[in-house]
């Protein structure tokens, strides 16, 4: 297994009559592994099954004001990693990419590592102004002996499974239902900062997260989950979204409570994999009251995870 990125010094002869799956797999839902079977499924014998994908989503670059991601790049290519394939080619999304136009594009890329497979989404669009689609795919396999092979987006309860979709119901507090088909538990990895230090005097300390506004999807509420610090894995009950008891002094926008952990977390990376909508924010009427509703929170983890 190999992840190689494809700059100027990338040899692109590694795809040479390999099976590829292309897309930006944002999630790597449900969707997106059924593609990434079937380019594993059409490896010709003795080649490699390559997930080309970016270095970043496109959106970062065309959409920045509307951005909202399901995975942090890095998570996005080691899940890629983990996906079944043999290797991940990473091309970077620089201007030196989205000027090309399609075809020139792909008499770039594969000057001397044609595949022999190539698995893509039928909405599938590259090149400059997203001009390059499946028909030019085709066109350009057809010529360098590429099998190009669009297909329908795999589909759940009359709709297709797509990263805006799921985006929309965990922005609803669905999480059932999103990670029905992401086929795995949304997660985020965020960075520890210093707190307020508030749940600690009411006797649940938290660890506080700032996550930036395209990483936040889930609606706000309280959540069970899990946390994993340090390769090990608690069971967390986490506050998504400011408090209204706290708006006005708190400097996190999710909060986690990890059962049964001692220790400094402030600077560390902590991974929360999301299980179980709990309940929505709420303004409390007294300390006393918050206390034993967020007490309740964990309890029901405790006892239920």
């Amino acid at each position: 297994m190999a992840l190689y990125i494809a700059d100027e010094s990338f040899d692109w002869g590694v795809l040479a009559g390999a099976s590829c799956a292309f897309g930006v797999f944002d999630g790597l839902h449900t969707g997106h592994q059924y593609l990434i079977d079937q380019a594993v499924n059409t490896k010709p014998a003795g080649k490699r099954a390559i997930a080309i994908t970016f270095d970043i989503d496109p959106d970062e670059v065309f959409h920045p004001d509307r951005l909202k991601k399901l995975m942090r790049n890095a998570d996005r290519l080691a899940a890629l990693e983990a996906s079944g394939v043999d290797d991940v080619v990473v091309i970077p999304f620089n201007e030196r990419f989205y000027t090309k136009s399609a075809e020139d594009f792909l008499e770039t890329a594969f000057p001397k590592g044609v595949p022999a497979h190539m698995h893509v989404g039928e909405d599938f669009r590259f090149g400059a102004r997203a001009a390059g689609t499946v028909a030019t795919l085709q066109e350009w396999g057809g010529r360098v002996g590429c099998e190009i092979h669009p297909h329908q987006l795999v589909s759940a309860d009359g709709a297709p499974i797509t990263a805006t979709r799921i985006r929309l119901l965990l922005l609803d507090c669905k999480l059932d239902e999103a990670n029905r088909l992401l086929g795995h538990l949304y997660s985020l990895r965020e960075t520890v900062q210093r707190g307020r230090g508030e749940g600690t005097d009411m006797g649940f300390a938290t660890a506080n997260l700032q996550v930036k506004p395209h990483d936040r999807v889930l609606g706000e509420g309280v959540y069970a989950a899990y946390s994993t610090v340090a390769g090990v894995r608690y069971k967390a009950a986490v506050s998504v979204g400011v408090s209204p008891t706290f708006e006005a002094t708190s400097t996190a926008n999710i909060e986690v409570h990890i059962l049964d952990f001692s220790g400094d977390l402030v600077g560390q990376d902590v991974t929360i994999e999301f299980i179980k909508y709990l309940r929505p924010m709420i303004k409390f009427d007294s300390t006393e009251e918050l206390i034993a509703t967020v007490t309740s929170n964990i309890q029901w983890v405790r006892d239920n995870l």
